[in-house]
């Protein structure tokens, strides 16, 4: 059984009423976000995902699940497998303060967004936080320091921010749309290309 993504009340309560379409990495790029949140973990205790991801699509549909779920099934059935490559540990700057796994804009993973918006734009689903792919930077949130004093703040990305001398690489063959719905997760795994 695959661990959760969120695992705390906190998380689970705020994120109620949302879905999220998202990648899971199992083994090379998973192995590389393990360490760089463990790190980031030993400078100071954050709030953090319980399991990496990458965040294709957020959205708040309550009411519609179903149909968005179908849409995600359409729309996985015609992509092929993403590869995801890890080449830094960065941040989101302040307001966010979010320490990320910045990842390479890999063919695969623009096209596999790119092709999302031209099938949403379509429809009249409510998205949340969506930037154009040319803004988006695909990403892996590491540990949230929104609630730290700015000199705090500076002093974890003084240590955790660098390029990688070789990027680590993975293949990833499903998406997962996870869904909130009063204070549980709710993950529906969907095959690409099937």
């Amino acid at each position: 059984m695959r661990p959760p993504f969120m695992n705390t009340r906190e998380q689970l309560d705020s994120l109620d009423g949302q879905q999220y379409l998202v990648l899971r990495p199992t083994s090379d790029v998973a192995d590389c976000y393990v360490e760089e949140q463990t790190r980031a973990l030993e400078l100071r205790e954050l709030p953090h995902p319980h399991t990496g991801h990458v965040t294709l699509r957020g959205f708040y549909e309550p009411t519609r699940r179903d149909d968005l779920a179908a849409l995600v099934r359409a729309w996985a059935s015609t992509q092929q497998p993403i590869e995801i490559i890890a080449d830094a540990v960065d941040v989101f700057p302040e307001p966010w303060q979010i320490v990320i796994l910045r990842l390479a804009r890999t063919r695969a993973l623009v096209t596999a967004y790119t092709s999302l918006t031209e099938i949403l734009d379509a429809t009249d689903f409510r998205r949340l936080g969506e930037l154009s792919v040319d803004e988006w930077t695909f990403h892996m949130s590491v540990v949230y320091g929104k609630t730290l004093a700015r000199e705090d703040w500076q002093a974890i990305e003084a240590a955790r921010v660098r390029e990688f001398q070789h990027s680590v690489s993975e293949v990833v063959s499903d998406v997962e749309l996870v869904s909130y719905v009063g204070g549980k997760e709710h993950r529906e795994i969907i095959r690409l290309g099937h």
